[in-house]
């Protein structure tokens, strides 16, 4: 398997930009119990919580909106202008956040322009990933699994910086410290690294794909509308396979770690360290599904990851619920992790399903609506499932070895005519 040299620096300019930004997007979540007190009414904990959700929902609601109209532009002017101004939109309200006063100085307002902040992030990342899928594809067309792989466990990473900043602040700073000022620091360093990612977008040139469609004047000149005519079969499987992508990364490393540390009562540094090693068992599954998709395709592929998943599932929530030894119980749960690497399937199958012209708009509208859906309700449900006195970690356990077998029925079902 060899790069070359062309293919070697839009996959890195790519994925590192990819990684920057979704770290913009996703740190939020890490610091979601100092923003529930400093920018929501603290006289139920419950209340405040949930409403913090609440804004983290928002910003998965608003992908669509972002998606759908960078799409259609990226299919109609070119994939690289859009891969610019997300970067951009994302910029601005993570400063914002950074730099914005709390509930305590300016009352209601702190929740509104918070909500405002995260719709701001979710119509940024909303045009983020599809393009970056479409533009790595239309650039890599040979061994499209191994690239892939790559820059969907670079994507991840952003995750993993996020935990390494976290990290790096909880040893650095008091709780004091943290809830005074000290949070602010992981938002202003994400409006550094949105900087540097729109500096190395300015290298990157636009795919081979959209310039031989725009030289023969096959533009849509309404994108999404010929991709609901023509290709709504393409847009409900991948509509489908997001779900898969998006409970896998919000439990598996968003989520999961929270009720470790609930259920062994783990300290924050402990619950950090073992989050980190999580990202990178699920980043390894994603390098490891995809080349392995290369090899015997994507329907054996996806059911090699998704037995995995389907079997570590079940065994990491049982011990969970049983409270079982916690070094044992965390091998369950990087094994669980590395097999939720079948998320790089969602990308594979999305970008092979739309013809070039619609390939932008098909893929946003299927994977932010998906996502909107999907990623903004399983953190409320997440907290729903948690306050039931029945087994709750299983029902969780149950959720995911569903996705898993979701997973293979999805990636062994024909596109276009095509088994994959």
């Amino acid at each position: 398997m060899a790069f070359k040299n062309s293919e070697v620096k839009t996959l890195s300019l790519s994925s590192l930009g990819g990684m920057l930004e979704f770290y913009d997007f996703i740190i939020f979540v890490f610091f979601t119990k100092v923003i529930s007190e400093l920018f929501f009414p603290t006289s139920s904990a419950f209340w405040a919580n949930m409403n913090t959700y609440g804004a983290f929902a928002a910003g998965y609601f608003a992908r669509p909106l972002g998606g759908v109209i960078m799409a259609h532009f990226g299919d109609r002017s070119g994939r690289k202008n859009m891969f610019m101004l997300s970067i951009l939109l994302m910029v601005i309200p993570t400063f914002a956040l950074g730099l914005m006063p709390t509930y305590e100085s300016i009352g209601i307002l702190a929740p509104i322009v918070l909500i405002l902040v995260r719709v701001m992030q979710g119509i940024a990342i909303g045009g983020e990933l599809p393009g970056a899928w479409v533009f790595v594809k239309e650039h890599n067309q040979n061994h499209l699994g191994a690239t892939m792989g790559i820059f969907t466990s670079a994507v991840v990473a952003g995750i993993l910086l996020g935990s390494i900043v976290t990290l790096a602040v909880n040893v650095a700073f008091s709780a004091e410290q943290i809830k005074e000022w000290a949070w602010r620091v992981p938002f202003l360093l994400g409006g550094v690294f949105g900087i540097i990612s729109i500096f190395l977008r300015r290298y990157l040139s636009e795919t081979p794909v959209f310039k031989e469609i725009k030289a023969l004047s096959q533009t849509s000149a309404l994108p999404i509308k010929d991709a609901l005519k023509s290709h709504r079969y393409a847009l409900t499987h991948s509509f489908f396979t997001t779900w898969v992508l998006t409970g896998c990364v919000v439990i598996t490393v968003l989520l999961t770690p929270n009720l470790l540390s609930e259920v062994y009562q783990i300290d924050n540094i402990s619950k950090v360290i073992y989050q980190m090693i999580a990202i990178c068992a699920l980043a390894s599954g994603n390098v490891f599904g995809g080349i392995l998709s290369d090899r015997i395709g994507i329907g054996r592929a996806s059911a090699v990851q998704g037995a995995g998943l389907i079997a570590f599932a079940f065994i990491f929530y049982y011990a969970l619920t049983h409270k079982m030894h916690l070094d044992s119980t965390l091998l369950c749960y990087y094994a669980m992790a590395f097999s939720a690497g079948i998320t790089v399937f969602t990308p594979l199958i999305m970008v092979e399903s739309f013809p070039p012209k619609v390939r932008y708009s098909g893929i946003s509208l299927a994977y932010n609506v998906s996502y909107a859906i999907f990623g903004g309700l399983t953190p409320p449900f997440f907290s729903w499932v948690m306050m039931s006195e029945s087994a709750p970690n299983l029902y969780i356990g149950y959720y995911m070895m569903f996705l898993g077998a979701l997973a293979i029925v999805l990636g062994n079902i024909k596109i276009n005519g095509v088994r994959r």
